[in-house]
């Protein structure tokens, strides 16, 4: 059933299976505890970047549907998308598989792009499994859309530092784990920002229209979510996000929070955060449908934004379209916890915030202005 650019799930996908795979520098950042692999090297014993994210995104779907308990030949169908040209980094990867692939390009967007078609696809009863990937690599994005890494160039404060990392999600008709209730198709949104240093600015935009056309088409309001995550709009883009939703007259509260932004720890020097198809892939695949499996979260709302440029656009003087999907993810676990503490962005810094003190863990995540990392009890911690 849809209204206007909102589609309402009946049969509720399941997410069977998840894996994420980063790089050392994402390792060591704030979600660390809760990834699935942590490579040794940004090459990944690969001759090149390009390989190595190819190299990547093949284990992030190998590793979801290992995890998911199935075999590659009960996949139905593959979606993947990522930053390169071609999108070779998933067409490549597509190639050692014996499944049906769907090729996708929504940039920074494509986590919740394949998750939102995906779960179509399972809902009008086409396929039984899908898996949904995505991924980039710094040294690729860089070399690609700014400068070559030999340059050694500096980056302005509004610059983000693209993920090197994978995600990849299982969904199934049927199974155990958090569900797909609900996702919003973003429309194409361009304000005329042209700098590809400032990514933030330039989807912010597209992820306040999306978010307006879901709480319009669904009839819900900030505080039915108990996390609200963009993709990577970083520590800029998230506070012109909140701006821009109050001029509308919504007011994003305490559990309002910033893939981009939370990622890195300050001492890291990512400058206004974390981007690329790997920032929201791989945190959705390791701290969000893990706390959604254990009944932490509830109900999040994940809306991924894209930077649509491309370097020949750039280079003739166009502006960056964005865009951003909505997916709403909502937990089959017993209720055992409060809300999950966040950590909310404000003009003057962050603080985190939350509910009172968990009775098994108390759980913090920060932004990129802060040295603290995600905690919670060792027993929990994934092997």
């Amino acid at each position: 059933m849809s209204k206007k650019q909102t589609v309402i799930f009946r049969s509720k996908p399941v997410i069977t299976g998840s894996f994420s795979i980063v790089g050392p520098k994402e390792g060591k950042g704030n979600f660390g505890a809760y990834f699935d692999k942590v490579i040794e090297d940004d090459a990944f014993g690969e001759k090149s970047y390009e390989k190595a994210e190819k190299k990547m995104i093949e284990s992030a779907i190998e590793g979801a549907v290992k995890n998911a308990k199935l075999k590659p030949e009960d996949i139905g169908l593959l979606l993947s998308g990522d930053l390169l040209n071609q999108i070779i980094s998933s067409s490549y990867a597509a190639r050692n598989f014996d499944i049906s692939f769907l090729g996708l390009f929504g940039a920074c967007s494509t986590m919740a792009e394949s998750l939102a078609i995906g779960a179509s696809m399972i809902e009008a009863k086409l396929f039984e499994n899908v898996v949904c990937a995505t991924g980039s690599h710094f040294s690729t994005a860089e070399r690609q859309f700014r400068f070559p890494l030999e340059l050694g160039n500096q980056r302005p404060p509004t610059s983000q530092w693209t993920v090197t990392g994978a995600g990849a999600t299982v969904l199934s008709k049927q199974g155990k784990g958090p569900r797909i209730t609900m996702a919003t198709f973003g429309k194409v949104v361009d304000w005329g920002v042209n700098d590809v240093n400032d990514m933030g600015a330039a989807m912010a935009p597209s992820a306040m229209d999306t978010m307006l056309a879901h709480f319009r088409d669904t009839g819900t309001t900030p505080d039915d979510y108990d996390l609200i995550a963009t993709g990577d709009l970083g520590k800029l883009g998230s506070e012109i996000l909140i701006d821009l939703m109050e001029e509308q007259g919504i007011k994003l509260g305490l559990n309002y929070n910033d893939c981009g932004q939370m990622y890195f720890a300050r001492n890291q020097n990512t400058l206004s955060g974390g981007s690329g198809c790997g920032c929201s892939a791989t945190v959705l695949n390791s701290f969000i449908i893990e706390k959604l499996r254990r009944g932490d979260l509830r109900r999040v709302l994940f809306m991924p934004t894209g930077a649509l440029m491309s370097t020949t656009a750039s280079q003739q003087g166009e502006t960056i379209p964005g865009v951003c999907h909505a997916i709403v993810l909502e937990s089959d676990a017993e209720v055992k916890h409060q809300r999950v503490i966040v950590a909310q962005p404000t003009k003057f810094g962050t603080k985190n915030v939350g509910n009172e003190k968990q009775e098994t863990e108390k759980i913090t995540t920060t932004t990129t202005t802060s040295t603290d990392k995600p905690t919670r009890a060792k027993a929990n911690k994934k092997e």
